[in-house]
Formats: C-alpha cells, structure tokens, sequence
C-alpha cells in the first residue's frame, strides 16, 4: 500500500500512469489538483515534488515534475495567488540594452504616465530588462506558469514579431504599444508613423532641401519599417532623395551614423534623427567638424523632450504627450484586463512637428 502522500488514481487497466501526451487537457489557469490529477498522486504530492521534500518516491516526483513541465506549470508564488486572487500587478519586459534605456527620455515618461493610471487602481508595475527576445519570451512563459502578473505591456514590435500569438496563447491579458491599427491577437495603442515622418519631409522639402540624412532606429521594429516606408514613399512624391542609416539608438552609435552622413560627397543639408538623444549626439558631432546648424545643415528629432529644448540651437522636433500616451496605454491595458474583450487598435494622436532654430533653408551652392 503506498504511502498517503502518494494514492496513485488508477485507469480501468490498472495503470497509474498519466497520459502520454498532456497537450490540450488543462484548463486557461491550472492549479495543483490539476498536476495531481494528471500526474495520478494526491495533492500532497505535488507539493512535496516542488518543495525536494522527502516521502515520495524519486518515480513519483520525476512523473509530476514531467507533468507540470509539459503543462508550462509552476506552484503559485504567494498563497492567495494559490487561492485564484489577482496579484495588482502589471508587468512589461524591454529587450533594449540597459544603456541605452538609461538615458532615453521617451522611456521615462512614457512608464511614468502608466505606473500614474495603474496607482490609481492599485495596480504596481513590475519592470524587467533583458538582452533579447529570446530571454523575454522565457520571463512570460514563467511568470504565465506562476501567475505572477495579472497584465503585460509589449514594447517594440518587431515584424514578424511571435511574442502577440504567444502571450494570447498563455491568456494572460495584453496590451502591445505599437502595430499599424490592422487586427493583432492582442489590443493595442498605436500611432501613425507613416503620417509622422511625411509632416517631417513635407516640411524640409517646402524649405527647399532636396537631400536628406535619416538616422533610424533599429531596422526590425515595426515603426521604423513605417518611417523607412514613409521616406520611399516620399522620394517619388516629393523630388527628394535620402540615405538612411541604422542604428541601435544610442548616443554612440547616433553620432557615428551623423559623421559618416556629414563626410559623404555631396553632403546631406537636413539629418533626421529617430531619437532625441541621437539628435543630440549630432548636433554636438556637426559643432565638432564646424559644420554650422543651421546654417549647413538641418536637424529634426522624431521626439521631443528636454534634449531638443536645452542645446543652442534648439531642435525642430515632432512632439508628443508621451506621459498621456503611457497613462492611454494603461487604461487599455485596465480595460483588457477587467472586461477580456475582442482585440481592437487605439490610435493615439499624431505627432505635431514643432519648428525651433535647428532648421532653416539649405544653403546656396554652386
């Protein structure tokens, strides 16, 4: 007779064994009954297996932890998470290096403005920073099976991007910042990219430049394709040819794409720069090869925080309520979490290009 920590609940052949395949059986938020059900033990069981306590045997705690691993199972962190009770908590992983988080401006105020709407409902925020998306789909996975957040914020889509269909799959309520207003598995909080940039080049091109620099962001994400988009669009219509070149959106990397831009024959007479920290970076290489702004060349920023107000000249820059955005983003994400509706686009407004001293009319040339 086995011992009471282990009453295997047999099948009509006597067997004590679970199913070989699990995929499928188990329910949108599985429990330790669950585990000790399929696994065939009582409940106890399950929690000996998870605590390397002794009194089953090392069959038994091999079977259920085969189980709950198939299941992407893991015991609750905290006992009323144990009892089903939300944990008011809203997570978000950013898969950036962290140092180019630190001296983002667009960051800051945009989890500012979420945590704001969140306190409100009691809700915190649980930030995590990771190398890549690799690590990032591994951290929703865990905390799905751990019931560790009642919500997550996705940052930075990508094209092709699997982390939409993988978190609508693990049922764990979602909100992406990002996407172009088509149907996502997910709600999300977008802004028009497209129309952004045009208002950038319509405005150069109406002041007489004709060729451009574009120091972009990270090619894979979705709204830098919308942007790099926007320029070819804008080639044809607006008789303006442009060079793009990518970067990780660091100030390093900003000020390296920007020297390269000003050495090249014949040399741009506007730079537009994805980032207020590479529209910065620049403005301080173009001071370095005394090329003067703006008198030689232009500079637009695609944000606007206090990076563009304190340089001399100020920089002309498409401003935003990033701080609104982040407490819109919240509210969607409160929405999502409260009422589990239908995934739908929220279009958040477009930015509006603000005209400082950084910009002025192309130079003569022979």
């Amino acid at each position: 007779m086995p011992p009471n920590d282990q009453v295997p609940l047999q099948d009509s052949d006597g067997s004590s064994e679970p199913p070989a395949s699990l995929a499928g059986t188990a329910p949108a938020r599985l429990r330790s009954t669950d585990i000790a059900r399929l696994a065939g033990v009582s409940v106890s069981a399950v929690s000996l297996a998870f605590n390397a306590r002794p009194g089953i045997s090392d069959a038994t705690r091999k079977r259920i932890l085969e189980v709950a691993e198939e299941l992407n199972w893991r015991p609750h962190r905290a006992a009323r998470a144990l009892k089903g009770a939300n944990n008011d908590v809203a997570g978000i992983v950013i898969a950036r290096p962290a140092r180019t988080l630190g001296v983002e401006p667009f960051f800051a105020h945009f989890l500012s403005g979420l945590q704001s709407r969140l306190s409100n409902e009691g809700i915190a925020t649980q930030l995590l920073i990771v190398e890549d998306t690799e690590a990032e789909v591994a951290v929703y996975r865990r905390w799905a099976a751990e019931n560790r957040v009642d919500g997550l914020v996705l940052l930075d889509l990508t094209v092709d991007d699997v982390r939409p269909r993988l978190v609508a799959d693990l049922r764990v309520p979602a909100v992406i910042l990002g996407g172009h207003g088509a149907p996502l598995p997910l709600s999300s909080v977008w802004v028009d990219d497209h129309a952004a940039m045009t208002r950038i080049l319509e405005y150069l091109a109406a002041l007489g430049h004709r060729f451009i620099g574009h120091v972009s962001g990270i090619p894979s994400y979705q709204h830098t394709r919308r942007r790099l988009r926007a320029i070819g669009d804008a080639r044809e219509s607006l008789g303006i040819d442009i060079a793009s070149v990518a970067t990780d959106y660091s100030d390093t990397q900003g000020a390296s794409a920007t020297r390269r831009l000003l050495e090249a024959s014949p040399r741009c007479t506007a730079i537009i720069y994805d980032s207020d920290v590479m529209a910065a970076a620049g403005l301080g290489v173009a001071t370095e090869m005394a090329v003067p702004v703006p008198g030689e060349v232009s500079i637009v920023s695609f944000d606007d925080s206090i990076l563009t107000h304190l340089p001399h000249p100020p920089i002309t820059a498409l401003t935003r309520d990033t701080y609104a955005l982040g407490t819109l983003t919240a509210t969607e994400l409160l929405h999502t979490m409260a009422e589990r509706p239908e995934p739908r686009a929220v279009q958040a407004p477009t930015p509006e290009l603000v005209v400082r001293g950084s910009t002025a009319p192309p130079p003569r040339r022979p």
